[in-house]
């Protein structure tokens, strides 16, 4: 059994709120998140940290690396496109920690951009069936092709990290983020759980329990005013 929390995006105080109601239920559960841990919301420093200190495993998103390419590679795709994707509130909450800025991006460019689990298979967007050729019917019989394969395409609209796509069904439960939704959202030809809630909208953040590639339970918490205001 594990906890994986949807799009965090700065929201430090609505995703404490989470992370407590998760262990207050299940003391020792493992917990994950889909990635963009920042941008939007107001706290996106106290979020990297957090995340650090209680070792919350997470997939990065395109937010985090769009963070990490500006910082190291200010002449790529990825960073010119941050300018355009909410950095500002992300480089405010970074002002009186501008020392932890390096070490923060060589943090995030260290997640994977998939964990494949027992009880799910867990990346910030998806597998996009654009893919579909190039891995094949049975994609997690070969981690390290896909691997290849995902992370040669990062920047592509189709990635892992940005797609919009339809996801492949992996013949395991995929949990992703991204695609903002106003309730968890279960799509069965695909077996593809949606957990973004759109927090920095001031919907909700929310997380799911799972076990053996099924939701066991849902947890929701709306947005703290303090994260967006």
């Amino acid at each position: 059994m594990i906890a994986v929390i949807g799009d965090i995006h700065g929201c430090y105080y609505t995703f404490q709120e989470v992370y407590k109601r998760i262990k207050s239920k299940y003391p020792d559960i493992s917990v994950y998140c889909v990635g963009d841990l920042i941008d939007r919301g107001n706290f996106s420093y106290e979020v990297v940290e957090f995340v650090k200190k209680e070792n919350i495993q997470f997939t990065a998103g395109n937010h985090d690396l769009m963070f990490y390419y500006f910082v190291k590679k200010p002449d790529s795709e990825m960073a010119s496109s941050w300018l355009y994707n909410g950095y500002e509130k992300t480089m405010s909450s970074y002002e009186v920690h501008f020392e932890e800025i390096n070490k923060h991006v060589n943090f995030i460019y260290r997640a994977p951009l998939f964990i494949n689990l027992t009880d799910c298979f867990i990346s910030h967007a998806g597998i996009s069936t654009y893919y579909k050729k190039q891995i094949g019917i049975n994609p997690l019989d070969d981690i390290d092709k896909l691997e290849e394969i995902v992370a040669s395409d990062v920047a592509s609209t189709h990635s892992i990290v940005w797609t919009r796509d339809e996801l492949l069904n992996l013949g395991k439960l995929q949990v992703v983020g991204h695609t903002r939704q106003s309730n968890i959202k279960y799509i069965e030809n695909n077996n593809a759980v949606y957990i973004d809630t759109s927090v920095y909208t001031g919907n909700k953040l929310s997380a799911v329990i799972l076990e053996n590639n099924k939701v066991v339970d849902k947890i929701g918490v709306p947005t703290d005013s303090r994260d967006i205001e």
